[in-house]
C-alpha cells in the first residue's frame, strides 16, 4: 500500500509529466503503476487524493463461521474419555463413520491451538527432546569413530 505522502508526490510528478506533453500510460509505467490505479488515486477531481479505503473497511463476518456454542461443543466431544488421546486426523474420520461431521480436521487443530490444548494426542510416545552429545578430544586416542567408505571396485558390483 501507497501512503498519501506518496500517492501526492506521485500524483504530481505524473501530472507535470502529462503537462509537459507525454503520455499518461507512459508516465504511470515510469513510476511502475497501471493508469486505472491513477485514475481511481484522482478519481473525485484535481486536488482530492483517495485514501486506501482496504484499511478502513468494515468486513463482516462469514456466514459459515462456527460459533462459540459450536466450540464448546467440539471441545467436549473432543475431551470426551472416546476420543481424548485421539489426534483429530482420527476423530474426523471415526464420526464421518456415524455420520456426523463437526467440522474439518484443520478447523479441529485451530480450535485445540486457540484454546492451549493442542499438545500430543495418541497412544504412541510422546516425542523425547534429549540433547545430542557432542565430543572433544583434549588428547590422542580419547573420541574414536568409524567410517565406512565404499570404494568401488575394478569389477563391476564389488566394493572395498
Amino acid at each position: 500500500m501507497i501512503s498519501i505522502p506518496d500517492r501526492l508526490l506521485c500524483v504530481g510528478l505524473i501530472r507535470e509529466a502529462v503537462a509537459s506533453g507525454s503520455r499518461l500510460h507512459c508516465a504511470c509505467n515510469e513510476l511502475a503503476i497501471c493508469v486505472r490505479t491513477f485514475q481511481r488515486w484522482v478519481r473525485d477531481g484535481d486536488t482530492a487524493i483517495v485514501a486506501d479505503r482496504r484499511t478502513t473497511n468494515v468486513r463482516l463476518e462469514p456466514l459459515n463461521k462456527i460459533n462459540a456454542e459450536e466450540i464448546a461443543h467440539i471441545i467436549d466431544v473432543l475431551n470426551t474419555e472416546e476420543f481424548a488421546s485421539y489426534p483429530p486426523s482420527q476423530v474426523v474420520p471415526t464420526l464421518a463413520d456415524r455420520g456426523e461431521y463437526l467440522a474439518s480436521e484443520s478447523t479441529l487443530c485451530r480450535i485445540l491451538k486457540a484454546h492451549k490444548m493442542q499438545n500430543h494426542r495418541g497412544r504412541a510416545k510422546q516425542p523425547s527432546t534429549r540433547v545430542v552429545t557432542s565430543h572433544c578430544a583434549t588428547g590422542p586416542n580419547q573420541v574414536w569413530s568409524w567410517d565406512i567408505t565404499w570404494l568401488p571396485a575394478e569389477i563391476k558390483g564389488k566394493y572395498y
